[in-house]
């Protein structure tokens, strides 16, 4: 650097000592001095930061790499298993009301609209009874001559003046008028719509004025004692929930199974109803391969008890109360790979994937079965690609890193 200083000043003396002539003739000469100067100055200016500036990159050493994991030691326990299911709520009794005799519709009860609540015996509604109050009245006036009839016929016989073969005629339409009589009240009593049982009018299909014939259709209703809800189970389900048989069915179309919880979003809240499982319908569908099972609801309108109704065409989930099972071994359900595989962490902290059997399953939890896996443990930390042999740390070792799961710990010998 101080050469380069003193070869610039004996330049700048060299031009001084000149005449302009000479400056004027050596003005090539000074470029090329120049161009040297500014050449030499960059280069030392660049070995002057190369050597002031030099300094080496931190080291960073990893100190240990194997990966840190939850672990759980397998226990046996006792599990209420629940079954899982959902249905429609239906009604138990649905009644498709038609017409059995003709006539104009010259009456109809209020209540017979679509929500309507009726009770048994109540009229819904009434057909022109005229001519099947005549038919009767003329029924039973021709059954009172029959009767005459056969009255004399009988004395006669008595007597010896009739003969057997006009006995049995005057037997004969005595009869048939009394067969008369009885369907001359029984059309007068189906101009009457009414059912034995307390219900609900589903819809309304015929109105007041209007003519209907035998076998039109006037309304559906059905009862609102009790409702039913048809629960899918397959085989698996079936497994842990105890049907009541065929032959346990008793006179009002069930028997005592397991209890059940129905849940469904009423008013924007989720509702509960509790309820029985009280027959199967015994049969495997063709189609789907599952076993439905009935459930029945008492009072589903809440009509005898206060209560948030259960309306017919609800849509709900359903628990059924399974079986208990000793000596299961339950594990977080994402410890499971695959639908049959944990990952075993043996005495030297190396990962061992095994095949293990699986007897039931649900969104949190898998039901191991094998009392040759008690005491040992899994691995509950997810591992993306887990390779058997591979060594990991454990959060139950004391010297483990107090990294987080999962995470491979690393230190910095330099910041």
């Amino acid at each position: 650097m101080n050469k380069l200083l003193v070869l610039l000043s004996n330049s700048l003396r060299i031009r001084s000592s000149l005449n302009p002539g000479d400056i004027f003739l050596n003005r090539k000469t000074q470029r090329l001095l120049l161009g040297v100067a500014i050449l030499l100055g960059a280069g030392a200016i660049a070995v002057l930061l190369a050597v002031t500036l030099r300094h080496e990159p931190p080291k960073r050493e990893v100190t240990d790499q194997a990966l840190l994991v939850d672990v759980m030691q397998l226990n046996s326990t006792s599990v209420q298993f629940t079954v899982r299911s959902q249905g429609t709520v239906l009604p138990r009794t649905r009644t498709v009301l038609s017409a059995e005799v003709s006539g104009t519709i010259v009456e109809i009860s209020p209540k017979f609209i679509a929500g309507g609540v009726f009770q048994p015996g109540e009229v819904l509604m009434r057909i022109d009874p005229t001519d099947y109050g005549v038919s009767v009245k003329k029924a039973q006036a021709l059954l009172r001559q029959r009767q005459i009839e056969f009255d004399g016929a009988e004395k006669l016989r008595s007597q010896g003046y009739r003969a057997e073969a006009e006995f049995a005629s005057a037997a004969a339409a005595l009869a048939s008028a009394e067969a008369d009589v009885v369907r001359a009240e029984r059309n007068l009593e189906r101009t009457y719509i009414q059912l034995p049982y307390e219900g609900m009018v589903f819809s309304k299909d015929a109105d007041i004025g209007q003519f209907v014939n035998p076998g039109t259709r006037l309304g559906v209703t059905f009862a609102t004692n009790y409702a039913e809800v048809r629960l899918p189970l397959t085989d698996q389900d079936l497994a842990f929930v105890e049907l009541p048989d065929a032959a346990e069915i008793t006179g009002t179309g069930g028997s005592d199974g397991p209890e059940v919880t129905l849940t469904a979003v009423q008013k924007g809240q989720p509702t509960e109803w509790q309820a029985r499982v009280v027959r199967s319908e015994g049969v495997v569908d063709e189609k789907s391969r599952v076993t439905y099972a009935v459930v029945r609801i008492d009072d589903p309108y809440r009509l005898h008890a206060p209560g948030t109704p259960m309306p017919v065409g609800t849509f709900v989930a359903a628990q059924i109360k399974g079986s208990a099972v000793d000596g299961v071994i339950r594990v977080p359900r994402s410890a499971l790979r695959g639908s049959s595989q944990l990952l075993f962490v043996d005495d030297e902290n190396k990962i061992r994937i095994r095949t293990v059997s699986v007897i039931r399953a649900d969104t949190q939890y898998a039901y191991v079965a094998g009392d040759e896996l008690l005491g040992e443990r899994i691995a509950v930390t997810g591992i993306d690609a887990p390779l058997n042999g591979m060594l990991v740390r454990t959060t139950d070792d004391p010297q483990a890193d107090s990294s987080s799961p999962g995470q491979v710990a690393v230190k910095s010998e330099e910041e």
